[in-house]
């Protein structure tokens, strides 16, 4: 009998083996990815959900959630997690480096040789105009990826209770997100060991295909390739190699610039950041606007909201806004000295990007053996249920304060912004009822904004 089964579980791995996503497409769509990874965590985990469950059929959806229910618990920016599970779970450790670092390198050079820019010119009246229509389209991809995300998470009534609860949590009680999250995985974990039902959302784990149809090559019965099973030793190795590479850089940084010298300072502050961005960038954004802010000086509040501003209309992460921050800091400081300005902001723009980044990789390639031998036991997956039900109702609130900011940007005493209502709508029609891809939506939406601002 024990033959058999180790027969049987033998042969499965092989046909996974055999039917394993190819290397080359997986980097190239990776490579792509970090171009169009716009619209913020909602719109790039959309973007992702798109491609590998519904065209692709590298991932079935149950697997996709559950990869995802995890970056979600996470510290850091869980849209780049997330590509870093799926591409180590198609091909190992590599293939989650690879992914993750694709889905930031586009990013990091868009954003250095804007800062560049920034710093160098000043203003830019025609970008102003272009930022001015891709605004509200940001807003309705958010809005749109919490309705795919809603629909497709939101099975049970306790799912219901959770997400609403979520909303009113942070738009009314003005909870932080941690403890939003903390409550919602309490919520899961006591429902999965005492009344399961609840959790019970009667999805049929199987090798269902989608209403796209087709079969997918990782479905919900796939074992874990070998590569993917949990490992102490291989755990352990990751974690050696994860903190060497850590205190390696900093006791570089320490021993050639001095511990209070601003690139030091700087790998310090953005590592501790990394380890409180619990509900993604715009919970960890307070935190450095005062470090980069108030305490270091390393950018003024203005070229702060800039930096922003451009975070969110370039792909990536929003997140990413760190790197602006970095690079502004070490061209303020000078820490070259006054005749290496570029040189100084692009390494402390890769000095904050590798420190920001670094604990998402740790995460994962850590964490995701784990949570793979997990997938099947309600007690570990009812609690990370619970928390993207909360997401739903966080995302939402995120739209909401988008859709203020743009719609009266100087506050309620001033004119309503009646054109970025207009796009906002088109914007999200084109989503939900067109299916046009988040690009072209972004791209339009430029183009209206920038005809508008010549207009006016």
């Amino acid at each position: 009998m024990l033959n058999t089964e180790q027969d049987a579980e033998l042969q499965a791995t092989n046909e996974v083996a055999e039917q394993s996503v190819p290397f080359m497409q997986a980097l190239k769509f990776w490579f792509k990815l970090g171009f169009i990874s716009f619209g913020g965590p909602a719109g790039q985990i959309s973007v992702m959900h798109q491609e590998l469950v519904e065209r692709r059929h590298w991932l079935s959806e149950n697997r996709f959630l559950h990869a995802l229910n995890y970056c979600m618990l996470l510290p850091g920016p869980e849209a780049q997690q997330l590509a870093t599970y799926t591409g180590w779970l198609f091909h190992g450790i590599k293939g989650g480096i690879i992914a993750g670092t694709l889905f930031v390198l586009p990013s990091f050079f868009i954003l250095t040789s804007l800062a560049w820019v920034y710093l160098f010119y000043g203003d830019v009246p025609m970008v102003q105009a272009i930022l001015y229509g891709i605004k509200p389209a940001v807003t309705a991809i958010v809005l749109f990826s919490a309705y795919r995300i809603g629909s497709r998470t939101l099975k049970t009534n306790l799912h219901w209770v959770i997400a609403v609860a979520a909303f009113l949590a942070i738009a009314v009680f003005k909870v932080p997100f941690p403890y939003i999250v903390i409550i919602a995985g309490v919520v899961g974990l006591l429902s999965g060991y005492w009344r399961p039902g609840l959790f019970n959302d009667g999805v049929q784990h199987g090798s269902i295909a989608p209403a796209t149809g087709g079969k997918f090559i990782i479905d919900d019965n796939s074992p874990p390739p070998q590569h993917a099973r949990f490992n102490w030793k291989r755990i352990l190795l990751i974690l050696l190699i994860g903190i060497g590479i850590w205190l390696g850089g900093m006791a570089s940084l320490a021993y050639y610039y001095g511990f209070e010298s601003t690139l030091t300072q700087m790998g310090l502050f953005f590592s501790k950041a990394a380890m409180v961005t619990i509900g993604g960038a715009y919970a960890v954004l307070p935190y450095v606007y005062q470090g980069g802010v108030e305490t270091y000086g390393w950018v003024t509040p203005t070229q702060m909201i800039d930096g922003l501003a451009l975070g969110e209309t370039t792909p990536g992460p929003l997140i990413m806004v760190v790197t602006f921050v970095g690079f502004v800091g070490g061209w303020t400081k000078q820490v070259f000295g006054p005749d290496a300005l570029v040189m100084a902001g692009f390494a402390a723009a890769a000095i904050t990007t590798l420190y920001t980044f670094l604990p998402s990789f740790l995460f994962i390639l850590v964490g995701a053996p784990l949570v793979e031998a997990t997938r099947d036991n309600l007690k570990f997956t009812a609690p990370l249920s619970g928390i993207t039900a909360a997401v739903v109702g966080v995302i939402l609130n995120l739209a909401m304060f988008f859709a203020y900011h743009v719609l009266w940007p100087d506050g309620f005493d001033h004119p309503f912004e009646w054109a970025s209502l207009v796009i906002g709508i088109l914007a999200f029609i084109g989503l939900i009822r067109l299916k046009i891809g988040i690009i072209q939506i972004i791209g339009l939406s430029a183009l209206a904004g920038l005809g508008i601002q010549l207009l006016v």
